[in-house]
């Protein structure tokens, strides 16, 4: 089966916008949804998304706010919504604070790219201790010894840039990094892989060796381009966008 992650920003372009956004997103099609808590200095986020994140901060996004975003989300379906923020909205908040937090909203999970998974700070405990999961970023180009540690963890979910860099451009595949992908196999985790993926060419070449393609950036620019629309039209545009993308079974 193909799946997509799908990315996206809550206070971009505003509250109600937002909230229409995740709507199309799942009426589109998507299987899982990576809400982004913004930040003012991100460290792998491209153009697109930077834009977004700073939109989102002057629209009024706070942490709390964004809780009570993910509580209305998971409030109207059942897609698993992960929260996606950087290490320093976490150490603000408390680590242990924000995943209660998370989880209490209805959180499936967390994605923190700068919390590696053997410095983690505590979060993975404190995910324990929640019952939840933390889905570890990891690259493509990753060592090998660092690999077997994560294999001793036993993750649910992994989540694969699947280049260096930064989100944003065309990631091209080939043996190299779906190679990669292959090695995870006996894990048994569920892999979901991204960074530059916008197309439904790319979608299907991932999808035999993931379980879900993460797609962000083309859809933060399709969220860009109708930004002073209705809620109605974003909506409708962000479930278009979604469903061009799933790969026809």
């Amino acid at each position: 089966m193909n799946r997509i992650m799908a990315h996206m920003v809550p206070f971009y372009p505003d509250l109600e916008r937002s909230l229409a956004v995740a709507e199309g997103i799942v009426e589109g099609g998507a299987s899982y949804l990576e809400v982004q808590f913004p930040f003012s200095d991100p460290t792998a986020d491209g153009p697109a998304i930077q834009a977004a994140c700073q939109a989102a901060l002057h629209a009024g996004f706070t942490v709390d706010q964004g809780f009570a975003f993910i509580r209305q989300i998971t409030a109207r379906t059942d897609v698993p919504v992960f929260i996606m923020t950087y290490a320093s909205i976490i150490y603000a908040k408390g680590v242990d604070r924000f995943i209660t937090a998370g989880t209490d909203a209805g959180a499936a999970g967390f994605i923190l790219p700068d919390l590696p998974f053997d410095h983690d700070e505590g979060a993975y405990a404190a995910a324990a201790r929640h019952k939840t999961a933390i889905m570890p970023v990891i690259v493509t180009t990753m060592p090998e010894g660092r690999l077997q540690i994560l294999t001793e963890r036993r993750p649910e979910f992994i989540y694969v840039a699947l280049r260096s860099g930064i989100t944003g451009s065309r990631t091209e595949l080939g043996d190299e990094n779906l190679g990669f992908l292959d090695r995870l196999r006996p894990l048994g985790a569920r892999v979901m892989a991204g960074f530059g993926i916008s197309e439904r060419a790319q979608v299907r070449v991932l999808a035999p060796h993931v379980h879900a393609a993460i797609v962000g950036t083309v859809l933060v620019r399709t969220v860009a381009t109708h930004a002073e629309a209705s809620p109605a039209v974003i909506r409708e545009a962000l479930r278009e966008r979604v469903a061009s993308l799933l790969v026809d079974e």
